[in-house]
């Protein structure tokens, strides 16, 4: 069935004329009507005019409970009454400076006691500008030039790492180092020429890889949960491999953690017990605002002193609003809080999986912690194959049909969650897809 035929369709465009208005409007000046390309979507994304809590308001009055939570980045919701008082505490004291501010040594010490990997830190503006960082140093301390990624792991939007999120083997090819493709237009010959592509969850993947291209290999970067791949956690065995398998071949280990670090006071890594040489953070250390951060051992971090060869630049790093909403969001963000969000998290995956199994749909739940992902797929959700062969049509639809219901997922059906939430914003979500199902049959996209 199309899906401009669909119900969800034809509920949205009636529940948002006052967004779909605004997106004609900002489309004159702005590409699509929106900077993010990740947040645009048809028939036109609903536009936000406030949020609070839990909730966000767009400018048609919809009332939804946030479960995007800005890709992961509000663990504790819009609004937290200790993060809005640090920041109103030092706007008053000034935005940003011409000298360090003395802010940011509090949010390192807080971050470097968490994480036994991490000696110290330094901060930019950006998962983005971390990962670029990262690499940088990796590039300098060994000499050496290629990265190596995972089918499906997405690093930032910088050039040498937007290749191999698309054009994905088959799930049952038995390849296991493939040929990276370009995701994005405008990348130079050298982005995929200069990356090796690894399947996910598999160690002998991680072996073949550093067999023939260890000797050029500088760095490997990996999520210990897949992201943007399908929210897959690693398997043990996959990174103590990889730990070994790199250690042995002088390839620097980053662990990009600028989703995972929720996942435990040590980020998903100390969860798991990888030992990485280098870390990149971002998203919940900034408490609402634009942060990085690179941590490291003091080995690789070294090269960033003031008499090294690698520089951390960025005329708002580590600026004092974003260091203070940060140590306010990450000093909440204690056991008792994580063990909240791991268990709203449980019951989330759970409700989910209990209406799929009882309508016998084509389509399965993956995640970890306080996080989860919807897939219309009966594939296997162990690497990033899988979770690519999901049905695009019954996404959208199911974007669209739970927006029309008072709940936001992304558009790829990612769902993290904030400390605000409670047992009935869960229940609320599970209902809401429970109640979108028969809809999705009656309009035979199921």
């Amino acid at each position: 069935m199309n899906i401009e035929r669909s119900t969800a369709w034809r509920e949205y465009l009636a529940r948002n004329p006052l967004s779909r208005a605004h997106a004609a409007r900002a489309a004159q000046r702005v590409p699509s009507g929106t900077s993010r390309s990740l947040l645009r979507h048809p028939p036109f994304p609903f536009y936000a005019r406030e949020a609070h809590g839990v909730t966000s308001i767009d400018l048609d009055g919809n009332e939804r409970i946030d479960f995007h939570n800005n890709y992961t980045t509000l663990i504790h919701g819009h609004g937290h009454p200790a993060v809005l008082e640090a920041i109103t505490d030092q706007v008053a004291r000034g935005t940003t400076y011409s000298a360090p501010g003395a802010q940011e040594y509090a949010l390192a010490e807080l971050l470097c006691g968490r994480i036994t990997s991490v000696d110290q830190v330094v901060f930019n503006n950006s998962g983005t500008e971390a990962v670029m960082l990262a690499l940088r140093i990796a590039r300098a301390v060994t000499g050496r030039n290629r990265i190596g990624k995972f089918e499906g792991g997405y690093h930032g939007a910088s050039d040498f790492v937007m290749v191999g999120g698309h054009g994905l083997p088959a799930v049952d090819d038995p390849v296991r180092v493939s040929q990276p493709a370009a995701d994005v237009g405008g990348l130079p010959d050298a982005a995929c020429a200069d990356v090796v592509l690894m399947r996910y969850n598999d160690p002998q993947a991680v072996r073949e890889a550093i067999a023939a291209h260890g000797d050029t290999l500088a760095a490997i970067i990996v999520e210990p949960i897949l992201g943007a791949g399908g929210v897959i956690p690693a398997t043990p065995e996959f990174l103590r491999v990889l730990r070994e398998e790199t250690a042995r071949a002088g390839v620097v280990l980053i662990c990009d953690e600028v989703i995972t670090l929720r996942h435990a006071l040590g980020g998903a890594q100390g969860y798991y017990g990888l030992d990485p040489d280098l870390t990149t953070m971002a998203k919940t250390i900034g408490g609402g605002f634009p942060v990085g951060a690179v941590g490291g051992k003091r080995e690789f971090m070294r090269s960033l002193e003031a008499d090294g060869s690698v520089a951390n630049l960025g005329t708002f790093s580590a600026n004092p609003v974003t260091m203070a909403a940060g140590l306010a969001a990450m000093t909440l963000l204690d056991e008792a809080a994580i063990a909240h969000l791991d268990r709203l998290g449980e019951r989330a995956r759970r409700g989910l999986a209990a209406t799929i199994a009882r309508h016998d749909l084509p389509a399965g739940v993956s995640g970890a912690g306080s996080l989860f992902q919807l897939h219309w797929t009966r594939a296997p959700l162990t690497c990033a194959r899988g979770p690519a062969t999901a049905d695009a049509t019954r996404n959208l639809a199911t974007f669209l049909g739970l927006a029309n219901r008072g709940v936001q997922l992304s558009m790829r059906g990612i769902g993290a969650l904030s400390t605000p939430m409670q047992d009935q914003h869960v229940d609320r979500l599970v209902e809401a897809f429970e109640d979108f199902v028969g809809e999705l049959r009656a309009d035979g996209l199921v």
